[in-house]
């Protein structure tokens, strides 16, 4: 019996059976957990949701921005766009049950006897686990409640971008989304910069990446994550970075998280989908120093 850990798929389910192939997975006996955006940029979004969703309880999902991102659109609060590849869920005969299975997974999912927590992009330095774990419950019931496309048409938006200058619900709850599903970096204040989406280095002065900071809340958690493809792959400060760019012409990981901490160190690859950037090119997702291949 092994839980495995895995990057973002945004809709690569080809690299996916490959993945659990290679890893032998048995759905009798493993659980897979899934660092969220499920969709949107590569070519089968639909026939993502439908095997994780077909997994049932061996299967676990956080919620991540592209899968947020589908949610506004079928909910008529964002278009859909040309960067966009999951028409095939809006056009699906089981659409509304996707979609509704979708906005039941989780921002936030702690394990105590993995001794490990997963999410899909960080955590602001002020929040230790049990208050994170009561923020991601207040949003999850928003998007679990029957008119859930109100709150969705509420939760976009850079500002407010710090813990402590929250004034009302709905800042409240658009700042725990950010975190959850977007954060990268941010200051040694805790002052979120959304629009900062480099790899180690490119950032502004005076920002750092969440899990660099030292005196962040969560620093004694065991943490992995997906989101940020363009470090590559990161293990370190207490996390795993695991979006290892599957969508970018880099690889799909998955991370075993049964046994010690040094067991953990054990990631498995495999590789992604050739896309091309907007000029042509093919593009590259490099490991950094940190990664473990």
């Amino acid at each position: 019996m092994t839980t495995y850990a895995i990057g973002d798929l945004q809709g690569c389910f080809e690299p996916l059976q490959r993945l659990l192939e290679r890893v032998q997975f048995d759905p009798g006996q493993d659980t897979l957990w899934f660092a969220g955006d499920l969709v949107n940029r590569g070519p089968d979004s639909l026939a993502v949701l439908r095997f994780v969703k077909g997994l049932g309880d061996r299967a676990v999902s956080v919620l991540g921005n592209h899968d947020l991102h589908l949610l506004a659109v079928a909910n008529g609060h964002l278009r859909y766009n040309k960067k966009d590849t999951f028409y095939d869920v809006l056009e699906a005969p089981d659409r509304d049950e996707l979609i509704d299975w979708l906005r039941c997974q989780p921002l936030l999912h702690h394990d105590d006897e993995l001794a490990c927590t997963m999410l899909h992009a960080g955590l602001p330095p002020q929040w230790d686990l049990p208050l994170a774990q009561r923020c991601a419950r207040e949003v999850e019931a928003c998007l679990q409640a029957d008119d859930y496309g109100e709150f969705i048409g509420t939760m976009y938006g850079n500002d407010p971008n710090h813990w402590d200058e929250l004034t009302n619900d709905a800042e409240r709850r658009r700042f725990i989304i950010n975190c959850f599903t977007r954060l990268r970096y941010c200051d040694h204040q805790g002052y979120l910069a959304l629009e900062e989406k480099g790899t180690f280095g490119t950032q502004a002065e005076g920002l750092e990446p969440w899990f660099a900071l030292t005196d962040r809340a969560s620093r004694d958690l065991s943490i992995v994550f997906g989101h940020w493809s363009t470090i590559g792959g990161y293990m370190g400060n207490g996390v795993v970075a695991l979006d290892t760019g599957c969508i970018w012409g880099g690889k799909l990981s998955a991370l075993a998280l049964d046994g010690s901490a040094e067991g953990r160190k054990v990631l498995i690859s495999v590789g992604g989908i050739q896309k091309k950037t907007e000029c042509g090119k093919l593009s590259q997702c490099v490991p950094t120093e940190g990664f473990l291949p």
